[in-house]
């Protein structure tokens, strides 16, 4: 027999559950996770290490988005915008550039900056320690990190006096660490050989110049262009039999003499912790911006010997010998 109280009581049952039943089974939005870099590197196998250690599998549960501008700066607005176009979650930004380039596109999207140089000396955050806006992230750069670099060279050729150094001067980052570069030249008895740099096309120029003034070392900072051009620098300085300092390992790697600097693959890997918060609910605004503490030293044992360099005991022991 039909029971009026049971229909009643199923009825309001059915009104007060569906919704919830209905919202249960909506698909949960797959978080996309945009990328902007100057090409697939080591340091970018630690950032997906960071996501997969944190539980987040591309093409599981986040989709990644992939745009390399390749050394050429012409290419990063339209590649920013058209991951904001993609309509991507959050963005994460290797390098000052690419930084730039990507809040410029947008100022809702969270920006994360895999790795970055005084970023709020130039203007993409309001302080280290509360960012504001939309991007937050890590830096590269740190108190006293350009005279320990100078300290170690000095340390393994004693004979050092004149180094050429070569820079971007239309980078604003650069001007920066230019500046903190020659301050450490001063403290360190140094004299500065300054090499203009403009394209990627200047090479030659740039070395004939460092050959010409008599420089007897060479300092390389870790602009996307020195990257990728890498082999071209330290085959340069390994036939001309300068030691030479760089800001990255990859650089030893290819062949040059020494490299002091954070590791760029745990920057890298700190940058996915960026994109869990974020994903979370964290507002990139509030979250301070790293300063790296720990760095690694790396010599090119071959590189040594054929400049006839013995490798301080010192130096041996705290150093990764590739």
């Amino acid at each position: 027999m039909f029971d009026r109280r049971t229909f009643i009581g199923t009825l309001a049952g059915g009104i007060l559950v569906s919704p919830f039943a209905s919202f249960a089974q909506q698909p949960t939005k797959v978080p996309r996770i945009g990328v902007i870099g100057g090409q697939d590197s080591p340091a970018w196998d630690g950032f997906r290490q960071g996501l997969r250690e944190l539980g987040y599998v591309d093409g599981r549960n986040v989709t990644m988005v992939w745009r390399w501008w390749e050394g050429k700066g012409e290419r990063l607005p339209s590649l920013a915008l058209e991951l904001v176009q993609l309509k991507v979650d959050i963005i994460v930004a290797s390098g000052t550039q690419a930084t730039r380039a990507a809040k410029e596109a947008t100022s809702t999207i969270p920006i994360v900056m895999a790795v970055s140089a005084y970023p709020d000396k130039i203007g993409l955050v309001e302080s280290l320690a509360r960012p504001g806006g939309n991007v937050t992230g890590l830096s590269n750069v740190s108190p006293d990190l350009f005279g320990k670099r100078l300290q170690l060279l000095k340390e393994f050729a004693p004979k050092v006096s004149r180094v050429a150094v070569l820079w971007f001067p239309e980078s604003p980052a650069e001007a920066f660490a230019f500046r903190d570069i020659q301050g450490a030249f001063s403290a360190a008895g140094l004299e500065i050989q300054s090499i203009e740099m403009r394209t990627s096309d200047n090479y030659d120029a740039a070395f004939a110049t460092a050959t010409g003034s008599r420089a007897d070392a060479l300092y390389i900072n870790a602009h996307p262009l020195h990257s990728k051009n890498r082999q071209l620098i330290a085959d340069f300085a390994l036939k001309s039999r300068l030691p030479s300092m760089y800001e990255e390992r990859l650089f030893v790697v290819a062949g040059g003499l020494l490299s002091y600097a954070p590791s760029f693959i745990e920057l890298f890997r700190r940058a996915a912790t960026y994109v869990d918060k974020i994903l979370k609910g964290a507002k990139p605004g509030d979250l301070p911006i790293e300063q790296p503490t720990t760095f690694e030293l790396v010599i090119n044992e071959k590189t040594a010997k054929v400049l006839g360099l013995t490798i301080p005991r010192s130096l041996g022991m705290q150093a990764e010998l590739i």
